[in-house]
């Protein structure tokens, strides 16, 4: 069976105080957690990953550089974000192609570095607004998939994250069958790319507005295998009922 994932995305909140939520979370956690992942702002990763300590957490990063070292002023490596004990990170989020004109391949340079410091990759994917009302949702979808997974992906160093950008913050939600359009898609192209041995292991996780009311619906989804948490993450009180939802789904 595939694993199954929930993902908390801090972006750019928190402090050390709010570290307090993981301890938080430790005792909500129903028996039959699923894997469960939380990625804070870069300089709170040490401390995360101290705290998180046998609670059964992981911590990940929000972004890597593509490149071991080198004069990359303001950027961190993989290989730092995995000497602070941090076992995941995010490339690709809309949010970094966006705001940083990140494209498929450096996302693919990224995932390629992550792996290289014994990292697992949260590849991020999503059309945007316009191309979900021009019909063009599955064309992206799939040059993304194309562009961003490089050759060797396998169910230990990989998860995928459909994130629809239209709907990541503002509380618009795609219905149940548009997320699953995406996601049996999805798996049928990397089944194809990479076997059905791989394709059919690598979990998928939904992002965009999941909250503890729509997590179980969108949970019934077969292909849907968690779920990639943005502002409802931050407070363990609202994180820990999307964790049981997809425990219990």
């Amino acid at each position: 069976m595939r694993r199954k994932l929930a993902a908390g995305n801090w972006k750019m909140n928190g402090t050390a105080a709010s570290l307090a939520e993981l301890e938080t979370l430790k005792s909500l956690l129903p028996a039959n957690a699923p894997d469960v992942v939380i990625c804070p702002p870069a300089p709170l990763l040490f401390r995360a990953s101290e705290a998180a300590r046998d609670t059964g957490i992981q911590i990940g990063a929000q972004d890597c550089h593509m490149q071991d070292s080198g004069a990359f002023t303001g950027d961190i490596s993989a290989a730092m974000i995995a000497d602070t004990g941090a076992t995941h990170v995010i490339v690709g989020h809309s949010e970094r192609r966006a705001a940083h004109d990140e494209h498929d391949r450096d996302v693919r340079k990224k995932a390629t570095a992550a792996w290289a410091a014994g990292l697992t990759a949260i590849i991020c994917i999503g059309e945007a607004l316009e191309d979900r009302e021009a019909d063009n949702t599955l064309d992206i979808i799939a040059g993304q998939l194309a562009g961003s997974l490089p050759d060797h992906v396998s169910a230990a160093n990989t998860v995928i994250a459909y994130e629809p950008i239209w709907a990541i913050g503002t509380g618009k939600i795609p219905t149940l069958e548009q997320i699953v359009e995406v996601h049996d898609f999805v798996r049928s192209k990397i089944v194809t790319r990479f076997g059905a041995d791989t394709g059919d292991m690598i979990p998928l996780l939904y992002g965009g507005s999941v909250k503890p009311d729509n997590a179980a619906t969108i949970f019934e989804a077969a292909n849907v295998d968690g779920a990639l948490v943005g502002g409802a993450s931050l407070k363990a009180a609202d994180f820990a009922p999307i964790i049981t939802a997809l425990a219990n789904s």
